[in-house]
């Protein structure tokens, strides 16, 4: 699928539902001079959104309105790099958009399924000081249609391994582009055809977002970027637990839970002597039992000007064992892709000729990080 510089109202090709692509061929039959039935509406949305075709190719089409096709419902995305790691299991790619700026998506593999991770945003506000997007600062809010495209893209990859779930966990902050965020979900369930219960959306606990999510029609995973489940850790690794601490975050988490039925998940990187000592396990355990949350457990991926490390295997399996006596449910997941620097934002950090730790000079947290 090629990129194309333009598009009506700015738009790229999967900014549009089928009612969007309809308006669009009226405009180039208007512009051509051709007669279009109704039924070429289906045509295209069918070649699009099911069957993954640009609509440059779409042989079902007039040959005669398929440049004016091209012009009007142009890519969104123009790949940059494509990195394949894991024996093939995991590739990442990093896109250009239309004004440059650059944003990631990464594929990963299964035994009987693959997962996609997409982007949000253009860099990050969240400012969490362990994440390479978040060193990065925020560019802007992607559109639905860029957002969507990132599926189709990696879903063209796929081929036969069809892409069965997709998780908003790649660069930014979906909660805070919520309008099109959600219009991506909508866009993913109803034109792609994806499980509304295999799409997760992840955020660091913005409250308001969590609340909204609870009152949507299409039930949807959340997932919550935890960290640390006491307030003074989690406001130095997540500085937006400052506006929403955590007790209010449960009360969120907890309203979702009730309301969608679906099901909740805590995220953890676990980073040496700062959130992987026995009393954190503890402490998360706590947090996540009343809740019923799932917590994933992984070694935090090396990120450039973060003055630690991931934690060591041992003290992965103690932490998970610590939970799990505790009554907590948790699973050790296994790092994917940090051959080809395929955790968030590594892979732009590196192409901005910023991938080297001992490169960059960026602060760690405010605060003083406790010891072990």
């Amino acid at each position: 699928m090629s990129g194309a510089a333009t598009g009506i109202a700015g738009t790229s090709r999967y900014d549009h539902d089928r009612d969007g692509l309809a308006d669009v061929l009226a405009r180039v039959a208007d512009r051509t001079g051709t007669s279009l039935p109704s039924y070429r509406v289906d045509q295209l949305w069918q070649g699009m959104y099911r069957d993954l075709v640009a609509p440059e190719d779409l042989t079902t089409l007039p040959k005669a309105i398929r440049p004016e096709l091209a012009a009007a419902l142009p890519a969104a995305l123009v790949e940059d790099t494509r990195s394949v790691g894991d024996a093939g299991q995991t590739v990442k790619w990093l896109f250009r958009l239309s004004d440059g700026s650059l944003v990631e998506t990464v594929l990963m593999h299964y035994n009987q399924r693959s997962t996609v991770c997409v982007s949000t945003q253009a860099g990050c506000a969240m400012a969490c000081g362990f994440c390479a997007t978040g060193q990065m600062g925020f560019d802007r809010h992607l559109t639905t249609g860029e957002i969507v495209e990132q599926v189709v893209r990696a879903q063209v990859e796929a081929g036969d391994r069809r892409v069965s779930n997709v998780v908003f966990m790649g660069m930014g902050e979906p909660l805070a582009n919520y309008d099109r965020t959600w219009a991506a979900v909508e866009r993913l369930q109803g034109d792609l055809g994806l499980s509304a219960r295999h799409l997760t959306v992840s955020t660091v606990g913005i409250v308001p977002g969590i609340r909204r999510m609870a009152t949507e029609a299409l039930p949807v995973n959340l997932a919550v970027s935890l960290h640390a489940a006491d307030d003074e850790l989690r406001d130095e690794l997540v500085p937006i637990n400052r506006r929403y601490p955590l007790e209010a975050l449960a009360e969120a988490c907890a309203e979702h839970v009730a309301t969608t039925g679906r099901r909740l998940s805590f995220e953890w990187a676990l980073i040496h002597n700062v959130n992987d000592r026995l009393q954190d396990a503890a402490r998360l355990a706590d947090y996540a039992r009343p809740l019923g949350a799932h917590v994933n457990l992984i070694p935090l991926n090396p990120t450039p000007g973060w003055p630690t490390r991931g934690s060591s295997p041992e003290r992965v399996r103690a932490f998970a064992a610590e939970v799990s006596a505790r009554g907590g449910n948790a699973t050790v997941r296994r790092t994917r892709g940090t051959d080809i620097d395929a955790a968030c934002g590594q892979l732009r950090a590196d192409r901005a000729g910023r991938g080297n730790a001992g490169a960059v000079a960026v602060a760690p947290p405010r605060g003083k990080l406790r010891p072990g």
